[in-house]
C-alpha cells in the first residue's frame, strides 16, 4: 500500500489521471485524423511545388543555356557571313578596279590613235597649203623673172619644179 499511500501524499487520483490518459490519447487520435495528416498533405504538397518550381528553374536554366549556345552559334554564323561579304566585295573591288584601269587605258589608247590622225590630217592639210602656196610663189617668181603674163605660165611645169624642190 506504500503505492497508494504515496499517489494519496502525491493528491493523484487514479480516475482522474486515466480519464486524463483516455482524453491525451483521444486528443492524439483525433489531431493525427483531423490536423496531423492535412498539415503533412499541405507540407507535401508544398515540397512538391517547390520541387516543381527548382525542376523548373533548372530546365529554364537548360533552356537559357541552348538558346544562348544558339545565339553564339548565330553570331559565328553572322561573322563568317559578314566576312565572306566583306572578302566577296573586296574581290568585286578589285576586278572592278582592273576593268576601270583596263577601259582608261584603251580610252587612252583611242585618245593617242586620235590625236596622232588629228596631228597627220593636220600635216597633210600644212603640206597641201604650202604646196600650194609654194606653187603660187614660184608662179610669181617666174612671172618676175620671165616677166610674162600669169595666164601663160604652164601649171605643169610648175609642178614639176615644186616636185624637184621638194
Amino acid at each position: 500500500m506504500e503505492g497508494s499511500s504515496l499517489t494519496a501524499q502525491l493528491g493523484i487520483d487514479w480516475r482522474l489521471l486515466l480519464s486524463q490518459a483516455v482524453n491525451f490519447i483521444l486528443l492524439v487520435i483525433v489531431l493525427r485524423l483531423f490536423v496531423y495528416k492535412p498539415v503533412l498533405n499541405i507540407l507535401q504538397k508544398r515540397r512538391e511545388k517547390i520541387e516543381e518550381g527548382v525542376a523548373k528553374t533548372e530546365e529554364a536554366d537548360v533552356r537559357l543555356r541552348k538558346v544562348d549556345d544558339i545565339a553564339k552559334k548565330k553570331v559565328k554564323e553572322a561573322e563568317g557571313e559578314a566576312t565572306g561579304i566583306i572578302k566577296n566585295t573586296e574581290e568585286r573591288a578589285q576586278k572592278l578596279e582592273g576593268e576601270l584601269v583596263r577601259q582608261a587605258k584603251e580610252k587612252q589608247v583611242q585618245m593617242m590613235e586620235k590625236m596622232s590622225a588629228d596631228v597627220e590630217r593636220e600635216k597633210e592639210q600644212v603640206r597641201t597649203e604650202m604646196e600650194k602656196e609654194a606653187v603660187d610663189l614660184v608662179k610669181r617668181a617666174l612671172v618676175k623673172t620671165v616677166e610674162l603674163e600669169p595666164e601663160k605660165i604652164d601649171e605643169e611645169l610648175i609642178r614639176k619644179a615644186v616636185e624637184q624642190i621638194g
